[in-house]
């Protein structure tokens, strides 16, 4: 008897894992579920994506196998039904690699959870008990309008009934370890319901249409204080500063986290009347963590690439550092080549461009003259930063190239007197990896990709003028103490219509952002995907038809 059990047991775990929902919905809509599912888009969306006939099948579908995986054994009475429930919703959220060949399916599995209670309610539950989980998930959907917290009230209402009735002991453990899957698989969804980005029931939907365009955009905290901008995680605030959770407990929390959507920007109406929608999307980890374990890195942002699909958009951005990893976002486009990718790079450097001038204009109305002065360059081996010191080079005096990097500073310094020679100018060119030179300069470029600022008060003197375009950046805030120093803050977009985002991206605004997101925008609005920045190299053409596309489109670039 007990051998005929246990059989039935891994027959549950069985019938729980076939992805019949999945099957269903996909061959009755034509449309790949992972494309609509109800953990990126809603209940609202899924059914507008599959069709109410595919949707409700995939229900059923998900239902029965729930309901027999717990009634077949229903004779056994528990603890046999509760373990059977457990396994059931176990093998959905889990199911065998050779059954979901496209995993992760992410499941949630809110029709298993119905069939695991309607099978319960003949094996050892009760008709009447099973109706207390079931209106009281009804209730919540009512007066919620999230599906989510409709699901998880089913799941936590069954495991307190569960503990009041004289059921035994592990029949009672299990209704909650059925409770607390349900609570994990679901913890992306809550997230976005306290941040305010999850669709409530008649809300309207996030999805693309003819005047929406959609793309995403990959962040990172640029400090542990970041990590609190989230609800999901900001119970940990207290915690962490009062000593009782260490700041690398943290870190190594941050690392076992995939992408999530933690954002949006909304209310971007471009001049000609679209509307542009980005999600941001974040595996929250530090700057130094992904510069210390690339791998990771690399990992988490083909994880995102694939998220930001899932959830409609057509390009995905990556921003601060992410746009290094990978060989600045080439092996993602290759891991996933369903979406565009791009590092945000032609209009980034598009922004510098622009700017230079204005900031040389204002310069020089401060009586200053650039053949008497010395300009600095810091990260000097990296695209941008070399890109602005072959702009501004022949305008100088003298120019200081800084970076860590001694050959390869040497070669661009090289590089940089060979353009100077064909121009016939005559600027002294100085390369160094010592930061104490920047005493002598009166203007300086910073483009680094340290996460930690590398200008700091013993190296700028008085009078100085600084334009930082490193993210996070270059300059240390105490830096702007010493009299007349300015810091220009580079690579900065306003975004055209009423934007707004729901988190700070620390630009100086709702509407500000850097200029790499908005190039993801621009990208995803005019589909010119040929011109997407990838890898090291950043094209003149690309560069000017970014810049020309923004102020068409209303965007405006700051300097």
């Amino acid at each position: 008897m007990e051998a005929l059990g246990v059989l039935l047991l891994f027959l549950a775990y069985f019938l729980g894992a076939l992805p019949v929902g999945y099957w269903l919905a996909k061959r009755l809509s034509g449309v790949d579920p992972l494309l609509a599912s109800t953990y990126n888009l809603g209940l609202e969306s899924a059914l507008k994506k599959l069709g109410a006939k595919a949707l409700f099948a995939a229900f059923a579908a998900d239902f029965l196998k729930g309901y027999l995986a717990v009634y077949l054994i229903s004779g056994f009475g528990p603890p046999w039904t509760f373990a059977a429930a457990t396994l059931a919703y176990l093998g959905h959220l889990y199911p065998f690699a050779f059954l979901a060949p496209r995993m992760p399916l992410r499941a949630r599995g809110a029709g298993v959870l119905f069939g695991v209670l309607a099978g319960l309610s003949v094996g050892g539950l009760g008709t009447l008990y099973a109706l207390v989980p079931l209106a009281a998930a009804l209730i919540v959907y009512a007066a919620t309008g999230y599906a989510t917290l409709a699901a998880l009230t089913l799941a936590l209402t069954l495991a307190l009934v569960a503990s009041f009735l004289p059921l035994d002991p592990f029949s009672k453990a299990l209704s909650w370890v059925l409770f607390l899957l349900a609570l994990w698989r679901y913890k992306e969804n809550l997230g976005r319901i306290l941040e305010g980005t999850e669709p409530r029931l008649g809300e309207p939907l996030p999805l693309p249409d003819e005047k929406t365009v959609v793309c995403a955009f990959m962040i990172h905290p640029l400090t542990l204080a970041d990590f609190w901008q989230s609800p999901r995680f900001r119970w940990l605030r207290p915690l962490v500063e009062r000593g009782l959770i260490p700041q690398t407990w943290i870190e190594r929390l941050a690392e076992r986290f995939r992408p999530m959507k933690v954002g949006e920007i909304r209310g971007v109406k471009t001049a000609d009347g679209r509307e542009i929608r980005c999600y941001l999307i974040s595996a929250p980890l530090l700057p130094h963590q992904i510069v210390e374990k690339p791998e990771l890195a690399v990992r988490r942002a083909i994880q995102g690439a694939r998220l930001a699909k899932e959830l409609g958009a057509t390009v995905f951005g990556l921003g601060a550092f992410w746009s290094v990893v990978g060989e600045k976002g080439k092996k993602v486009q290759e891991a996933v080549p369903e979406i565009e990718v791009t590092n945000g790079g032609a209009l980034t450097a598009g922004t510098v461009r622009a700017a230079i001038p204005r900031i040389l204009e204002r310069f020089e109305k401060e009586g200053k003259n650039p053949k008497e002065t010395t300009a600095a360059v810091v990260g000097a081996t990296g695209v941008v930063a070399f890109g602005i010191a072959r702009q501004i080079a022949p305008l100088f005096g003298r120019i200081i190239l800084i970076a860590r990097d001694p050959e390869r500073l040497e070669k661009i310094a090289r590089s940089l007197k060979k353009n100077l020679a064909r121009k016939g100018a005559g600027t002294e060119v100085v390369a160094t990896t010592d930061y104490a030179w920047l005493q002598q300069a009166d203007l300086i470029f910073t483009a680094t990709s340290d996460p930690e600022p590398v200008i700091r008060p013993e190296h700028v003197k008085e009078g100085a003028w600084i334009y930082d375009e490193g993210v996070p950046p270059d300059v240390d805030p105490a830096v702007k103490k010493i009299p007349g120093v300015r810091v220009i803050p580079g690579g900065v977009v306003r975004l055209p219509g009423e934007a707004r985002s729901t988190l700070d991206l620390h630009f100086g605004g709702p509407d500000l952002v850097p200029a790499c997101l908005a190039e993801t925008m621009i990208l995803a609005a005019e589909e010119a995907f040929k011109r997407k920045s990838l890898g090291g190299e950043t094209k003149s053409e690309n560069i000017q038809y970014f810049v020309q596309e923004a102020e068409r489109l209303g965007f405006e670039i700051l300097d």
